[in-house]
This record gives structure tokens, sequence and C-alpha cells, in this order.
């Protein structure tokens, strides 16, 4: 059998706060291979950014297991770690976090530049992926210039344009209308069936879980 994508085991999470800790996760374990599409489920406060932070290497655990790809995170540097969600991980947020002095087109190409790709094959990368969502044609724009759908759609073919192993995309279509959220759900679903793509999605919205082939609902940082 292939090596999981994404093997989580018992993964515990707890923050310091000022009257007592809060307990964000109790104990969630999840498995996703190659070309799965999971969407976590379930209301504010329930844990859902929390797991998917962990997963995607952005934090660590005060406990448990996760592996990416075979590689224990917790046994990796911070360097290490980095360089993990460079290369194998990519992040799609509510709120686009794309560079607002950068043009759409740098923005996209900025994980193979950080990579030390070469510029021309990073931007030709950049350019065949920007025609493929459907934003060709405002590559030369800033991101205050393009609008929310489009604005998300860079942000997407930034997440995938280093081909990474996992996807890891919090309220991916919080920020939009229904039209310009249904249009960013198929991409992703285009992108997960064409590339195998490992998606794992946060969102507390049913219509937007339905793309998902899967679906992890939580309560309490639990999995129920």
């Amino acid at each position: 059998m292939d090596v999981p994508i994404l093997e989580a085991t018992n993964l515990c999470r707890t923050y310091a706060a000022a009257d007592q800790p809060v307990c964000a996760l109790r104990g969630v374990s999840l498995t996703l291979q190659r070309g799965d599409f999971a969407a976590v489920m379930g209301p504010s406060g329930c844990g859902k950014s929390t797991l998917l932070q962990l997963c995607g290497a952005m934090d660590r655990p005060d406990s448990g297991v996760l592996t990416i790809e075979g590689a224990d995170a917790a046994r990796m540097s911070d360097r290490e770690l980095t360089r993990l969600r460079r290369e194998r991980v990519g992040f799609v947020f509510q709120f686009f976090n794309l560079l607002p002095t950068l043009t759409v087109l740098e923005n996209i190409a900025m994980p193979l530049l950080l990579a030390r790709k070469p510029e021309a094959e990073s931007i030709a990368k950049a350019r065949a992926l920007a025609e493929r969502v459907g934003i060709s044609h405002r590559l030369t724009h800033f991101p205050a210039q393009i609008s929310g759908g489009e604005a998300q759609r860079a942000a997407v073919a930034r997440a995938v344009v280093h081909e990474p192993a996992l996807l890891i995309a919090d309220e991916p279509t919080g920020s939009l209308d229904s039209s310009n959220g249904q249009g960013i759900l198929a991409l992703l679903a285009e992108l997960n069936r064409d590339l195998k793509i490992a998606i794992l999605m946060a969102t507390h919205d049913p219509q937007v879980a339905s793309a998902a082939g899967t679906h992890i609902q939580m309560k309490d940082g639990r999995i129920v």
C-alpha cells in the first residue's frame, strides 16, 4: 500500500490563556491518501483551524504523531519544517493572503522562486497555471485591482504551482459570494481529480463540504 500523504494519530493541542488553558484538540486522528478530498466541519471553536495548522506543519502538537509522506514532523527542525511546507504543502486561506506589492503573476510564481527554481521556468509555469484557473488576463494587475474571486483563484494557483502532495484550505470560500465560491470549489475538485493532490479543507457550510468525498465532523476538539 502507498504511504499516506498525511497521517495524524491522537493529536492534542492546548493553548495558554489568561484565565485557564484552552484545549483545542483532544486526541484527533485521520489519514489522507493521494487524491483524497476531506472536509472538516463543525462550529467556530471546535478545533478545525487548529487541526489544519498542525496538519500543514505550521504548528506542533503537544502530543501525538503527525507524518507527511511518511516523514515524522516531530523529528524535524524548524528549518526542515519550513522546507517541508515550501515543497510538499500548499495553503489557501479565507482572505487570500496575496502580497499586495507583487503582481498576480509574481504572487503565483513566488513558491517556485523561493525554492530557487530558475526564474524563466517559474514564470512560465505560473503563466500556464494562471491560464488553467482562468486569470491569465489579470497577470500584470496587483491584488487590489482584481475581484475577490480572481484573488482566490490566484491564491489557489500559488498554492499548487510547486505541485504539493497536500493542500490545506481553511474556509477557502468564506470571503466570496455564492457564485465565486462555487467556482473555487469546482477548481479545487478539478485539481484534486487531475493532479491527485490530497486536500484537507475546513468549512462550517454543508454546501461547501459537499464538494469533498469525505466529511469529518468536529465538536469540542474531537472528531465525532
